[in-house]
């Protein structure tokens, strides 16, 4: 069985990781060959520079326009390229490549077209109080907005099946794209899954990601895209 397995790295500003992350995924066996993708979004350090020595595909954006326009990017050329599926990887070295067998499982076995790696059901690792407060606000006002209950609602590790990938129009262009992603799961009635996933963090992945300081803020641009 030959199929065409795209891994989406959106990245900004991630010079000091970004090398060493496209090569933990290019050690990892998998049985089928990646196309690994970074999505440059507009960084001013030498992360474009850094992932084309790495021999991957890098796709830029001129300004940094936010996580949702690069998972669009993302999205949008694995749509052209016709991938069998896409996998949204994070560039900050929080996700363990050999975690990608798991998340494409389900979408192999036609049991789902959208896959969400959990960190919430991980056996190991924990995620830390902080950030397990934010997530879970998060996983109510997704359940709230869109009728979607998951358990890691922010998680950045995700899977899409072909049909996923041809049926999905995000249109919010920042962090808030985490949760309108369930909203097109909702709206097109994909097949959703979870599987848990490693939890790795480092100082430097903790000061990357999303704060509770800005979870307001993707509340007000969520309720935003409802009104569109």
């Amino acid at each position: 069985m030959s199929l065409k397995l795209l891994i989406i790295i959106p990245a900004f500003n991630e010079a000091p990781v970004i090398g060493s992350v496209i090569a933990a995924i290019k050690n990892t066996h998998f049985k089928f060959h990646p196309h690994i993708i970074v999505v440059n979004d507009g960084s001013t350090d030498a992360t474009s520079e850094i992932a084309q020595a790495s021999g991957v595909t890098v796709l830029n954006h001129k300004l940094n326009r936010g996580l949702g326009a690069a998972l669009g990017t993302g999205l949008a050329y694995a749509k052209l390229k016709q991938a069998d599926i896409a996998v949204t990887f994070d560039a900050d070295g929080q996700h363990s490549p050999p975690d990608i067998a798991l998340v494409i499982k389900p979408i192999i076995n036609h049991q789902a077209d959208v896959v969400i790696g959990t960190r919430l059901k991980s056996t190991a690792g924990h995620m830390p109080l902080d950030r397990r407060l934010v997530n879970q606000l998060s996983n109510i006002i997704t359940w709230f907005l869109f009728g979607v209950w998951t358990s890691d609602s922010q998680s950045g590790f995700r899977a899409f099946s072909a049909t996923a990938i041809n049926l999905l129009q995000l249109k919010t262009e920042t962090m808030e794209v985490s949760s309108e992603i369930f909203a097109e799961v909702r709206r097109h009635h994909l097949k959703l899954a979870e599987v848990p996933i490693q939890v790795i963090y480092t100082d430097y992945s903790r000061r990357k990601g999303q704060s509770t300081l800005n979870a307001f803020q993707v509340l007000f641009k969520l309720l935003l895209r409802l009104a569109r």
